[in-house]
């Protein structure tokens, strides 16, 4: 190889093959448009591969995150039930107090294997679930 100053260098005239294949190495065997459709369907399902498994990762809940959400659930409707209380004791109706608990007691309750806090959560639905009965008896009396 012979340097030609700052435009770069040139080489000696070699028999090589001027077709090179982009990743670096070529198939003898192939044809050019043989290896772009393999080189697509391998792309392709890496591809594809690659998605299900974050899709399946997020699918995923584990049992602290299911406990967190339980716990979660159980204070919001605490929060709900004080609002509550806060609304009556101010000579209001509450009535947006009641929509909002309603609106929680709705939500999803996620399963959680601890009997415990299960049964504190039973308490905490059967006391909102009580406030609703009460706040529709007053409507339908009234």
């Amino acid at each position: 190889m012979k340097v030609i100053g700052p435009a770069g260098t040139a080489s000696t005239l070699t028999a090589r093959p001027t077709q090179r294949a982009a990743g670096g190495f070529s198939l003898s065997g192939a044809s050019g448009s043989e290896r772009a459709v393999a080189t697509g369907a391998t792309a392709a399902t890496g591809a594809v591969t690659d998605v299900s498994a974050l899709m399946a990762l997020q699918g995923v809940e584990d049992p602290t995150e299911r406990r967190r959400r339980a716990m979660r659930r159980g204070g919001g409707l605490l929060d709900r039930l004080d609002e509550l209380k806060l609304a009556m004791l101010g000579g209001e109706t509450g009535e947006a107090a009641l929509e909002r608990l309603a609106r929680a007691v709705r939500e999803d309750r996620p399963d959680d294997p601890d009997a415990g806090l299960a049964a504190v959560l039973d308490q905490i639905d059967l006391r909102a679930a009580v406030e609703l009965a009460k706040a529709e008896i007053r409507r339908t009396s009234a």
